[in-house]
């Protein structure tokens, strides 16, 4: 009785060891094609980042053409994100009720932005 009890183990123990290989064997696959992946995003965000420079140099340079202060530029945006995010925290938070009716009517005559303002835009173009 003692070795039919030894082999059932043993071959439990190796139907384990089959499954633990299968196992391994897949996830080494899937760790060469998780690699394959990282490296062609690698290329492209490198790719994409060479890009990004040509682009801004070009924009600086029509900039400086047309005798636009870049740094001032950057400089006003940046401004302008950190308000808006201080703007989205404080509207999470409620402090900017009431803020959302002075906006439609800049003018003050009554009419809101239903059509002259797009035409004058249009006209400006």
């Amino acid at each position: 009785m003692g070795l039919g009890s030894t082999a059932k183990k043993i071959q439990l123990v190796s139907e384990k060891a089959e499954q633990m290989y299968k196992q391994v064997q897949e996830l080494q696959g899937r760790i060469v094609t998780l690699e394959g992946a990282v490296d062609e995003t690698h290329d492209t965000v490198t790719d994409l980042e060479g890009d990004v420079a040509e682009q801004r140099a070009l924009l600086e340079a029509i900039a400086a053409d047309r005798g636009l202060d870049v740094d001032a530029i950057l400089t006003e945006a940046a401004i302008e994100d950190a308000d808006e995010e201080t703007g989205s925290t404080a509207s999470e938070s409620g402090d900017d009720a009431g803020e959302s009716g002075d906006d439609a009517d800049e003018s003050g005559d009554g009419a809101g932005e239903t059509g002259d303002a797009h035409a004058t835009s249009e006209s400006n173009a």
